[in-house]
C-alpha cells in the first residue's frame, strides 16, 4: 500500500520504517533538521533494548503536493500542528483515501459518532471553525492509540524505546475495511495492532495518564517514579484521574479502570520520561491543548466539575508561557 507518515517525530519515524521495511510504499512529510538528516542519511531506528540499528529511506518531503494520493495518511504531529496538517493534506487525498489520527489527547472529532449529544457536538477548543473536520472527515477516519515509547535523540535518528502496542478503530464503533487493512499492515510490520470496537473509550484510558503525567511531568521536570513516589504529588494526579474519570463517564465513555490501577502502569515502566518532558527539555511547543483544554471543553459540555484539573491547566500553560513553549510549532 501507499502510507505516508505526516511528521517524523519519534513515533511516526518508527512506523515509517517499519513499515517501508515489511514492503510498503512509504512516504513522509517532515522539515527541518529532520528532513535534512533522513534525505541524507536515511532514517535510523535503534531499538534500545539490543542497540540494533534499522536505516530505511522512504520518501521525505516538506511538501505534501509532491508526494501524491495515498491510501493511508497516518497523521503523527502533536496537536497544536494539526492546522498546518488541515491545510496541506489535501494533495494527499484521492477519493478512497483513509486517515489515521495516532496521537496523544483528545481527537478534535471525539463527539462526532458518540450518542451522547447526537454528533451534534464540537470541540471548538481542538478545532476552532471546524477546519480540520472540513480537512479530514469524519468518514475517512480510523483513530489510533499508541502504547509505545519512543524519542528523537539527533535528527533522522529514533530511538525505539519500550512497546509496540497500536489500537486502532473508526470513530463509533463500526469498523469496515478501512480499519482493517492498516490493522493487517502493522502487525505485519511488526506491531502489536489490534482492532477496537469503542476507540473513544480506549483514547480515554490513555488520557488518564496523559493530562495526569504529562503536566505534572513537566512542571517539576521530574520522570514517572519520582512523582508517584511522592504522596503529595500521587495524590494529586490520582485527583486529575478521578475528575477525567467522571467527564468521561458524563459522556458515555468509562474508562472503567480504577487510578491506583493507572498508576501501577506507570509504575511498571520504572523511570520515564513523558513525552511533554521531553518536549519541555527540548524546547520545543507543549501539547497543552489536546491533552487539557480538549478535556475542559468535554466537561463544560457535560457539566461535570473539574477544578484539579483546570489548576494543571493554569500551571503547565502559565509555565511553558514563560519559555515560549505554549502555541503553535
Amino acid at each position: 500500500m501507499k502510507i505516508c507518515i505526516f511528521g517524523a517525530g519519534a513515533i511516526g519515524g518508527v512506523m515509517a520504517a517499519w513499515l517501508e521495511r515489511a514492503g510498503h510504499e512509504v512516504s513522509m512529510v517532515a522539515r527541518g533538521a529532520n528532513l535534512e538528516a533522513i534525505r541524507s542519511k536515511g532514517l535510523r531506528i535503534r531499538t534500545n533494548a539490543t542497540g540494533e540499528i534499522l536505516t530505511t529511506h522512504p520518501h521525505v518531503d516538506s511538501d505534501p503536493a509532491r508526494l501524491g494520493a495515498q491510501d493511508y495518511v497516518v497523521v503523527t504531529v502533536k496537536g497544536q500542528s494539526l492546522p498546518q496538517v488541515a491545510a496541506t493534506i489535501g494533495p494527499l487525498l484521492g477519493p478512497d483515501s483513509s486517515v489515521v489520527t495516532a496521537m496523544n489527547g483528545v481527537p478534535w472529532w471525539f463527539f462526532d459518532k458518540l450518542a451522547y449529544g447526537g454528533g451534534k457536538l464540537r470541540l471548538e477548543t481542538l478545532d476552532p471553525g471546524g477546519k480540520l473536520a472540513q480537512a479530514m472527515p469524519t468518514n475517512r477516519l480510523v483513530g489510533c492509540v499508541i502504547h509505545c515509547a519512543a524519542s528523537v535523540p539527533e535528527p533522522g535518528l529514533i530511538s525505539h524505546n519500550m512497546g509496540k502496542k497500536l489500537i486502532l478503530g473508526e470513530p463509533g464503533g463500526k469498523n469496515t475495511a478501512r480499519t482493517r487493512k492498516i490493522v493487517e499492515a502493522f502487525s505485519a510490520a511488526g506491531f502489536e495492532a489490534v482492532t477496537s470496537e469503542f476507540i473513544e473509550k480506549d483514547f480515554w484510558v490513555k488520557l488518564l495518564g496523559n493530562v495526569s503525567f504529562n503536566p505534572v511531568s513537566a512542571l517539576t521536570l521530574s520522570t514517572a517514579d519520582r512523582m508517584i513516589a511522592d504522596p503529595l504529588v500521587k495524590g494529586y494526579m490520582v485527583s486529575v484521574m478521578k475528575e477525567v474519570l467522571a467527564i468521561g463517564r458524563a459522556v458515555g465513555v468509562d474508562a472503567a479502570i480504577d487510578p491506583e490501577a493507572r498508576i501501577d502502569m506507570a509504575r511498571a515502566l520504572g523511570a520515564f520520561k513523558t513525552s511533554m518532558l521531553q518536549d519541555m527539555e527540548a524546547g520545543k511547543a507543549l501539547e497543552i491543548d489536546g491533552l487539557l483544554m480538549g478535556t475542559l471543553d468535554i466537561a463544560r459540555q457535560a457539566g461535570v466539575a473539574a477544578p484539579f484539573t483546570e489548576s494543571l491547566l493554569g500551571l503547565i500553560r502559565v509555565r511553558a508561557g514563560t519559555t515560549g513553549q505554549y502555541g503553535h510549532a
